[in-house]
């Protein structure tokens, strides 16, 4: 993806910032602080220079078993990814952040939104292509008969294109993610919680059916469709920068701090 880049007069400032979550393990991120510049292309990366552009600041990080942060990889893990977002909103509220939004790709879209139905206390949620219906796309990373392989060793090993070792799916986590109630979690964040899904028609990832369900069902919700963008937003970014940008700005939450903001 070649994303947008910066102006040359937006410089920010990055913090490596290591948070301990629930379980004892390190969370590690990046704070981007308001006027720095940012030289990476990922899509949350993007986001995180524009939103310290408009005066915020944002902070990005890998969940426990992720990156460079602690723990053992899970394929489901949903509840504690909802955990490790509570222990970096606690840690910096701590430090004297007005935290007005939490911003989530993918599988982080799914854990934002659980996070808001559990915790009632970010007024601003943006979902960009997470996955309403959970037992969908299991086997496209599994394989067929995933359920019946798992049940027999205990768990699937899961290759790259290279046929090298990637990942293992326990029957644990794959319970986990399959016992993760969407539904449920959609129906139960407030209504003082102003939800924003984006999606792409042409998500080869998560179907576009699967945004549909989450305005269907999420009490404040907006949905926005990307006409032809991918799971990536390879050739949109623009204008997924500017939906979140936006949406995010005419919250208004977005002017009612003098603290910093994350």
């Amino acid at each position: 993806m070649s994303p947008e880049k910066s102006p040359e007069s937006s410089v920010v400032q990055e913090q490596r910032v290591t948070i301990s979550n629930k379980h004892g393990e390190n969370l590690v991120g990046l704070l981007h602080q308001a006027c720095s510049k940012n030289l990476d292309d990922s899509i949350l990366v993007d986001l995180a220079s524009a939103l310290t552009r408009e005066g915020i600041s944002a902070f990005r990080f890998d969940f426990a078993g992720n990156g460079e942060s602690e723990g053992q990889f899970q394929y489901g893990n949903y509840r504690r990814e909802a955990d490790d977002l509570c222990s970096v909103v606690s840690f910096f509220s701590e430090q004297n952040y007005n935290i007005i939004g939490l911003v989530g790709h993918s599988k982080g879209g799914n854990a934002v939104l659980l996070y808001a139905s559990m915790y009632h206390d970010i007024p601003i949620i943006v979902n960009i292509s997470g996955r309403f219906a959970l037992e969908r796309g299991i086997d496209g990373r599994l394989g067929k008969n995933f359920m019946q392989r798992i049940k027999k060793h205990g768990y699937v090993d899961v290759m790259n294109r290279k046929g090298e070792f990637e990942y293992r799916v326990t029957e644990e986590s794959l319970i986990d993610r399959l016992s993760t109630d969407t539904l449920l979690s959609s129906r139960s964040i407030s209504k003082d919680c102003r939800v924003l899904t984006i999606h792409g028609s042409k998500d080869e990832i998560v179907p576009v059916e699967d945004a549909w369900m989450f305005a269907a069902n999420i009490p404040n919700h907006k949905l926005h469709i990307i006409a032809e963008a991918n799971h990536r937003y390879t050739g949109h970014e623009k204008e997924l920068k500017a939906l979140v940008l936006d949406f995010i700005k005419s919250q208004p939450h977005f002017s009612l701090s003098l603290c910093p903001k994350l």
